[in-house]
C-alpha cells in the first residue's frame, strides 16, 4: 500500500455521514488500491475521472431515498413481468486507467440476461447498466455524469433535493427526457409523485398506489 492510500484510508475513518472527500492528483494505481481496500464498506461512493478522486459518505435521508427508489423499480418488475438486476453502488469502470464512479443504484433491464449469474462486473465485456440512480442532498452529484457517458449508461434517475429528473443520453452528454427509457410507461412527474406520497401517506401505502397504478397503466391494460 503507498503512503498516499494510506493517507487516504485515514481520512475516510473520519469521515461523517454526509460528508465528502475531494482529492486531486490521484494516480490510477492509488485508486486501484483504494477500491480494493474499501471493498467492504457498501456504504461509500467512490468516483474518479483524470485524477479526481472523490468519497462520499450517505446521510440516513440519502438512503432512505435512495431504498425509496429501489421499491419502486422492483414493483415495476413485478407488475410487468420484466426481469430486473440490481448491482447496488456497484463500481462502475473501464480498464485500462478510465473513469469509474459509484451510482447510489443501478439496474440490468434490457440487458439483463447478459450479466445473468454474475457476481462483478467487467465494463470491458458487460454492457452498462441500463439505468443508474443519483440522489443528492448534502453534494452535487452532476459531476458524475460525464463518467456515465463515456461508460455509456443510457439513462439516469436524478434528485436534486427539489425534483425528480429522467436523463437519457444523448451523443456525449444527458437530456432532459419526458420519460424513462428502461420503462416508457413512466415519468418524472410520477416518479415524484410515489416520493411524495411516501412521505404523507408511508411508504406501505405509496407502494401500494403505485402498484394499483402500474397494473392499470401498464402495456395491454384495456
Amino acid at each position: 500500500m503507498s503512503v498516499q492510500t494510506a493517507d487516504y484510508l485515514d481520512a475516510v475513518t473520519h469521515l461523517p455521514h454526509g460528508g465528502r472527500l475531494t482529492f486531486y492528483d490521484v494516480g490510477w494505481d492509488d485508486y486501484e488500491q483504494l477500491l480494493a481496500q474499501l471493498d467492504d464498506r457498501a456504504h461509500l461512493r467512490i468516483s474518479y475521472n483524470q485524477g479526481r478522486l472523490e468519497i462520499m459518505s450517505p446521510s440516513a435521508k440519502h438512503e432512505k431515498y435512495k431504498n425509496l427508489l429501489h421499491d419502486l423499480v422492483m414493483i415495476l418488475s413485478d407488475e410487468l413481468e420484466q426481469e430486473v438486476v440490481s448491482f447496488g453502488s456497484a463500481t462502475l469502470r473501464i480498464q485500462p486507467r478510465g473513469p469509474g464512479a459509484e451510482g447510489d443504484d443501478c439496474f440490468y433491464i434490457r440487458h439483463n440476461s447478459a450479466i445473468a449469474g454474475r457476481d462483478r462486473l467487467d465494463l470491458m465485456s458487460d454492457p452498462p447498466p441500463d439505468l443508474v440512480v443519483e440522489i443528492d442532498f448534502t453534494h452535487e452529484s452532476s459531476g458524475k455524469f460525464a463518467i456515465y457517458a463515456a461508460l455509456k449508461v443510457p439513462e439516469i434517475w436524478h434528485y436534486d433535493g427539489g425534483r425528480w429528473q429522467i436523463l437519457r443520453l444523448t451523443g456525449q452528454a444527458y437530456e432532459l427526457a419526458t420519460f424513462s427509457l428502461a420503462f416508457p410507461m413512466l415519468a418524472a412527474e410520477r416518479l415524484a409523485e410515489f416520493v411524495t406520497d411516501s412521505e404523507t401517506r408511508g411508504p406501505y401505502q405509496a407502494r401500494r398506489a403505485f402498484r394499483e397504478w402500474v397494473r392499470a397503466t401498464k402495456p395491454g391494460t384495456l
